[in-house]
């Protein structure tokens, strides 16, 4: 049986990773882009044709990066982070509902609906909640994801990811530099929770979700072990070999980000992937020492 998967949003951080991950695992995969290109389709294609003949499987990734420092944090730009996730996710949903030959649809959301409280570890069957931009850009993102109960050919799942730790992007590309110069440090007081994954371990997971047919509905992509964002620096200072000495302050964190944003940063909460450890998933980097390690080697 061939497999081939659609991916939204598939030239950025993680879609790049997850593509080359796919295609090395057997995989044909096309990307919906903004451009058009060889083995890709725009969002306007998917929506006057459909999904493509011989797709099996869905996966969405699109959204505009929420902390590209170089944007302003302007009520357009805020909009534009809003719908880049809800608009695309009930796109794919609406293509899928007429696609009978897609058995799964993997769309990747975040964890800021769960509430920090540092006395509640969370799971995937506890509840989720609407308390700020965040939280409730991921609930309408999940609403937009969810397919319609009379589609049966598909199933829907829906992972809730940490901070994607990888070499060529996200959190790691931007701290890079000062912590490779030794000026590097946690953010804000350093004590709160930094739910996190490593890209590896994320790309394997969708396709764990993908190809197990037994697996719907929510799974936490964030790795085992629970860390605050403090001690995850020093993680990946100790796999530099520099120090861990200079820490951002909270109001700088602000200044850059606005409040809405630096919340991502600032604030998180206690979660453990136990739908995704129940379904036969075994992660290749439990723990910040062995992730940040795997990211300092690579060439």
């Amino acid at each position: 049986m061939s497999r081939h998967a659609l991916i939204g949003g598939g030239t950025g951080f993680i879609g790049s990773g997850l593509s080359n991950y796919m295609i090395k695992n057997g995989y044909d995969v096309t990307v919906i882009s903004r451009m058009p290109g060889l083995k890709r389709i725009t969002w306007l294609e998917l929506e006057r044709n459909g999904i493509p003949n011989g797709i099996t499987a869905v996966v969405n990734l699109a959204g505009q990066n929420v902390l590209d420092p170089s944007r302003r944090w302007t009520d357009g730009f805020r909009q534009n982070v809003w719908t880049s996730r809800v608009n695309t996710s009930a796109a794919l949903v609406k293509a899928i509902t007429a696609a009978p030959q897609v058995k799964a649809f993997v769309n990747v959301s975040g964890v800021s609906h769960y509430k920090p409280n540092d006395n509640q570890i969370y799971s995937e069957t506890d509840l989720v909640q609407g308390f700020d931009y965040m939280s409730k850009l991921c609930l309408e993102w999940e609403k937009a994801a969810t397919l319609p109960t009379d589609v049966t050919h598909c199933r829907g799942i829906k992972i809730r990811t940490g901070v994607v730790i990888g070499r060529t992007g996200g959190m790691i590309q931007n701290i890079w530099l000062p912590f490779q110069l030794g000026l590097g440090g946690p953010l804000g007081s350093g004590k709160q929770i930094l739910p996190w994954i490593h890209l590896h371990d994320l790309c394997q997971l969708i396709v764990h979700a993908i190809e197990n047919d037994k697996i719907e509905g929510v799974l936490n992509g964030v790795a085992p072990q629970i860390v605050t964002n403090g001690e995850f620096s020093k993680a990946f200072a100790s796999a530099l070999r520099r120090p861990c000495l200079f820490a951002v302050p909270e109001f700088v964190v602000d200044a850059i980000f606005g409040r809405d944003r630096s919340a991502l940063l600032l604030t998180g909460a206690k979660i453990q992937p136990k739908r995704t450890l129940e379904s036969g998933f075994q992660f290749k980097y439990p723990t910040a020492k062995e992730a940040c390690i795997e990211v300092v080697q690579k060439t």
